[in-house]
């Protein structure tokens, strides 16, 4: 029995050798419908597509169908010079290419059973997330100074490197450091009160410092070169703080509005390419106080709606009594407000 193909029907047949009653040989062809597959489609399969605009396109990261069928007009424009009616036909065609459309409900659970969460090393924090931190979307989490935002930072970069039995998910960490936050000698407390290798778990974070919030944007970008290029398998990207560089560049009212939309594209990248390739992304925020509040917290978080609605859990820490911390949910699509409390020790996040 040995497989062949029908060049007319471009799919796999299964030929079978089958005895008869007269004892001939009959030979039984039947299409294998389960093993189909799809063509993959290429850059230089798009009609219109040359190779002078494919290699545009490349040079600023568009290197499959995917990235252009999810690029907008403007984007592709500033990439390739093109006109608006060419990058709005070519993002059509990506985007028939792929079948992309409407999915039932069903379908988005089946892709929700992919999602995997990575422990914060407190089980009352993990309990308020419903298992920890989620692969796929953004985690914020914003407060004052000394809250523990950068202290549950260094622990997910461990955490993720655990096999799932033990809350993480066997995964390389990314992080983009704003504030010169990152400790190497922290990271190897928490790896061996976790039962790691403290030299394998600091060779498992990429870390990049950011001098800057454009540099900073590139940073975010180029994640998506380690997966693609290098074959690094990211699950945990980390943005130390995500607003820092922002806010001391972009002063006063007048710049508001440029700092809102470049605010706006890099949490939208980070958002895309973690639904895309299945990471969690943790983002630390500052904080401001309110003048106008006289009862009750006056705390805000930094960037504005924003960064609210780019964020799909956001959490609250603040300083608790003894010494502890609490985390309150401030937001999520499908979990209820509720609060957490834990301590930071020598081996990490722990519950009090």
């Amino acid at each position: 029995m040995r497989p062949r193909r029908n060049e007319q029907e471009q799919e796999l047949i299964e030929v079978s050798l089958e005895p008869g009653e007269d004892g001939k040989v009959e030979i039984m062809i039947e299409p294998q419908n389960e093993i189909k597959t799809k063509k993959q489609i290429a850059l230089i399969d798009l009609p219109g597509v040359g190779p002078a605009t494919i290699e545009k396109l490349e040079t600023v990261g568009y290197t499959d169908i995917m990235s252009v069928a999810v690029a907008t007009p403007g984007e592709l424009i500033d990439a390739t010079g093109m006109t608006d009616s060419a990058a709005k036909r070519l993002i059509a065609i990506a985007r028939s290419s792929l079948e992309m459309g409407f999915e039932s409900g069903e379908e988005l659970l089946k892709r929700r059973e992919l999602v995997v969460k990575i422990s914060t090393g407190s089980k009352s924090f993990d309990q308020m997330l419903a298992n920890g931190v989620e692969t796929g979307g953004i985690t914020e989490v914003f407060g004052e100074y000394g809250s523990g935002k950068s202290q549950l930072a260094h622990q997910l970069a461990v955490n993720a490197q655990l096999p799932p039995e033990k809350g993480g998910v066997n995964g390389t960490v990314v992080w983009i450091d704003t504030e010169t936050t990152f400790r190497p000698e922290r990271i190897k407390q928490i790896a061996l009160a976790a039962g790691l290798d403290p030299q394998v778990a600091l060779s498992n974070i990429k870390v990049a410092k950011a001098y800057n919030s454009d540099h900073q944007m590139l940073l975010a970008e180029k994640i998506e070169d380690l997966i693609k290029k290098q074959g690094v398998n990211v699950k945990l990207v980390i943005v130390d703080s995500l607003t820092a560089h922002f806010r001391a560049e972009f002063v006063g009212r007048g710049t508001l509005a440029e700092r809102q939309q470049k605010l706006n594209k890099h949490m939208h990248v980070l958002s895309k390419n973690a639904d895309l390739y299945n990471f969690a992304v943790y983002v630390t925020n500052q904080v401001m106080a309110r003048p106008d509040v006289f009862f009750g917290d006056p705390t805000q978080a930094i960037g504005g709606h924003i960064v609210a609605h780019n964020s799909h859990t956001r959490v609250y820490v603040r300083k608790g009594k003894k010494g502890t911390r609490v985390a309150k949910l401030v937001d999520s699509p499908c979990l209820a407000d509720g609060e957490a409390t834990f301590q930071l020790t020598t081996d990490g996040i722990r519950d009090v």
